[in-house]
């Protein structure tokens, strides 16, 4: 998968377009880079604003209207407003830490056994602890994957704001659902599965608890409901 950041001599009605659309969100306009991939896709990442990278398929450029490519990149842009990408970044790292600890703690527990049994304290301490090594990692990921996708539904409605028609939005989330799952992206990695708009790793994952995107059909509801 190549990518490249393309002038606004090459591509001016995109460049148009986050550069109108962060003026409304009071962010300094993002650099903007085309993925060469068929799959249509968007994300932004950045530490901070000042920083920031908005990044489309050459997939996305063929099938969205100019209406739903403002909404795809509203949502981007809101995610950059947001900091979703810091505060993403702190839910792994907790995540991340809860992980190491347990595992730890785990191995203490294993070592250490058999001074409690000899001490009259019996094993369900010691299994206790082992359970809760186990149940500790799965409840931080659950947590991280709840927090990708409450910021989901949030740079969907900061979106809808900035480019003043939800409905784009939501008719690009329709095409882009079909589409992504006809043209799958190639080699997609799962750690930055979360970064873009659609799932591209969709369908592949048994329990929605562990996804890092909430149901399309809800995100469409929700954008549908609003007013501008």
């Amino acid at each position: 998968m190549f990518s490249r950041e393309i002038a606004p001599q090459e591509h001016p009605e995109i460049h148009q377009m986050v550069m109108e659309l962060a003026q409304h969100a009071g962010i300094p306009k993002p650099r903007v880079f085309l993925i060469e991939d068929d799959s249509p896709n968007a994300f932004a990442t950045g530490r901070n604003p000042e920083h920031a990278v908005v990044a489309v398929t050459s997939g996305i450029l063929r099938i969205l209207s100019r209406q739903e490519l403002k909404g795809v990149l509203a949502h981007e842009l809101a995610h950059v407003k947001n900091r979703d990408i810091l505060v993403g970044s702190i839910a792994a790292t907790m995540a991340g830490a809860i992980m190491i600890l347990a595992n730890m703690a785990r191995w203490s527990a294993i070592f250490g056994g058999g001074r409690d049994s000899e001490e009259g304290e019996g094993g369900g301490g010691i299994i206790g602890l082992l359970v809760m090594t186990i149940v500790a990692p799965i409840a931080a990921l659950l947590i991280q994957m709840a927090i990708s996708r409450s910021r989901e539904y949030l740079a969907d409605a900061s979106g809808a704001q900035f480019s003043g028609s939800p409905l784009g939005l939501a008719g690009a989330l329709e095409k882009l659902e079909t589409a992504s799952k006809r043209i799958p992206m190639e080699d997609p990695k799962p750690a930055t599965a979360h970064m873009f708009i659609v799932n591209p790793l969709s369908g592949r994952s048994l329990l929605n608890l562990f996804s890092t995107h909430p149901p399309i059909e809800e995100r469409i509801a929700r954008l549908r409901s609003m007013r501008y």
